[in-house]
Parts: C-alpha cells; structure tokens; sequence
C-alpha cells in the first residue's frame, strides 16, 4: 500500500462516504494502515482519517465455459461476503457464482476467507436455447447473446433460416407467459414458425 492522492472516506460534515484529497500522511509500520489528514472534496471540512486496507485471499475458481472448465484464481477481501450468483471479475472475464465451495461441502454464501473453491460461469454471453414448433415437429436451436439482452413474448425473430414468434418462456423461476424476460435468466425460449405472406 502507497500512500495515496485521494481516498474515500466517511466525512464528518456531510455524514456520508466522500472523495476526500490526502493533505498528508504516513504508512502504518504494517504497510495495511493510512494515517492522514484528508480534505472532503464535497464541502471542504478538513479531519484526521485512519484507513486500513483489508487483507486479501487467493481464492482458486473453476469457470465453466461451454463444457470446458478452466482453473484460475481470484483476489478478494478476506472479510467480503460471497453469494450463489455473485458476479465477479476474473482478469477482464465477467463471471457468475454458480457454487461455493468449503471445507468438504457446498454452501450458497461464505466469506472469502473460508472458501476453499470457486466455481462459476462465464457471463459476457449466454447460450440461450430455443424449441421451434414447426406442426408435427421441433426443431432445436441455440443462440449466443449478450446477458442483459430482453426477449419479449410474441417478438418476431430470426433463427438460422426460420422466422419466429415467441410464444412463452421457460425462466429459473417458471414460465413467462407475457412480457419480457433477460437473456441471463432464460433456460427455453419456446416459438413457433411464423407464416411468411407475400402480398
């Protein structure tokens, strides 16, 4: 830890977290402690601050990208809490806590420090899967989307060579029947053949 320009820092004055300017200061002999005198950016109070950085854990992650899984790790607060469908940033890749993992048994939130594995899922795109009702049969297909992409009951749309409208929405907490659903929260799509008329 460098002493730094700015830190954000409860102001006494405004009664809130604030941008505060670093007018001096001096490293704890730790290296995790700031003591200084900051300069509230919002009404100009001068005061004493202590800051201390949280101590962090490298906590292993298995992400899970279209059946492949790959290994990394991730540094988090130690004290910070984690939850069954965080999103988290792991280098430039957004990902979503699928599961926690500590000492022997999963768990769906812990603090960092207890966790002993990660696993997730890649989160920049979703696999959206689609049931195309053509008569007598149903055909499968699958689209590459982006999370917060919205699908919309009765949206007319292309998949491959088919025209579609949507007809109802499976989501994780049941179906949709009108309305709109996110592409992250999707498990179908169900649609069926739209009739093309030339005029």
């Amino acid at each position: 830890m460098n002493v730094p320009n700015a830190i954000h820092v409860e102001c006494p004055d405004c009664g809130e977290e604030t941008l505060h300017e670093v007018l001096k200061g001096k490293l704890g002999k730790d290296g995790d402690t700031l003591e200084a005198t900051v300069r509230c950016q919002e009404c100009g109070r001068v005061h004493p601050a202590v800051v201390r950085e949280p101590k962090t854990v490298l906590v292993p992650v298995i992400v899970s990208d279209q059946g492949e899984s790959r290994r990394a790790e991730i540094e988090i607060p130690e004290d910070e809490e984690l939850r069954v469908e965080d999103e988290l940033l792991l280098d430039d890749l957004p990902i979503i806590v699928s599961s926690l993992e500590k000492g022997n048994g999963r768990v769906t939130r812990a603090l960092a420090k207890d966790v002993t594995a990660i696993w997730a899922k890649r989160f920049d795109q979703v696999h959206v899967k689609i049931s195309i009702n053509d008569v007598h049969k149903t055909i499968p297909a699958e689209i590459v989307v982006l999370p917060e992409e919205e699908f919309f009951i009765g949206d007319l749309m292309t998949v491959g060579r088919y025209n579609v409208v949507i007809t109802q929405i499976k989501t994780t907490d049941g179906m949709a029947r009108r309305g709109s659903v996110l592409a992250r929260d999707i498990v179908r799509i169900y649609a069926k053949k739209a009739r093309t008329t030339y005029s």
